[in-house]
């Protein structure tokens, strides 16, 4: 039976009651880039044009007064000492800024889908230049680096030109396998199959979720 989850998605990750270990085929992540923006939900009218009408979905603005007690938490708690090294790291390079308060929500969070996802499975990480760089650090250290299979542009179909810079034409998809023997033919058909799925919008606006079992 499909399932929708709401609310925070790293205390249901955590639940193995919910979500035993590998149980996922497939995770598909598109969180919050770090873009220090506000985002609405937009309406339409029956006709299509955009309505004026819209609610606030999520603030993708990042403080460390917000994110320290995670972080310490995590560094506590982790059992994984590579990824704990390697935030601490991070922690040391980056201090209190924004982009530390960010990784120190994203990090939990890819911890714990990696005992979900079956060793067949894979992972799909959508983000952006913003921070891109740095979570292809934590995937490597959770997911081990030879686990990684490729780095997929999303080159948008209209952008605004920016005079000043190059313009900000597309975002990255980063595809992760558990164990490197599966073929993305093989996962894509599954997957069109109506394997299990989990998807993680955001951690703030709450999250969908299609259940293991």
């Amino acid at each position: 039976m499909n399932r929708l989850y709401f609310g925070d998605n790293l205390k249901w990750l955590s639940d193995r009651k919910e979500f035993p270990d590998a149980s996922v085929d497939l995770v598909y992540l598109d969180p919050p880039f770090n873009s220090n923006a506000d985002y609405n939900v937009l309406f339409r009218e029956p006709s299509g044009q955009v309505s004026q009408a819209q609610f606030h979905a999520f603030t993708d603005t990042w403080s460390w007064a917000d994110a320290a007690d995670t972080y310490h938490q995590f560094i506590d708690d982790c059992p994984n000492v590579a990824v704990v090294e390697l935030m601490e790291a991070l922690h040391s390079f980056l201090k209190h800024s924004a982009m530390m308060a960010y990784l120190a929500m994203m990090a939990p969070r890819l911890v714990e889908l990696h005992p979900v996802l079956k060793p067949t499975g894979s992972l799909y990480l959508h983000c952006d230049p913003t921070a891109s760089h740095f979570l292809k650090l934590i995937l490597d250290g959770v997911f081990d680096v030879m686990n990684f299979r490729n780095e997929i542009i999303w080159k948008r179909t209209t952008v605004h030109s920016d005079s000043k810079t190059w313009s900000h034409v597309s975002d990255t998809i980063f595809f992760l396998f558990q164990i490197g023997h599966v073929h993305l033919e093989s996962t894509l058909r599954a997957t069109l199959g109506g394997i299990s799925v989990i998807e993680v919008p955001t951690p703030r606006s709450g999250w969908a979720s299609l259940s293991p079992r």
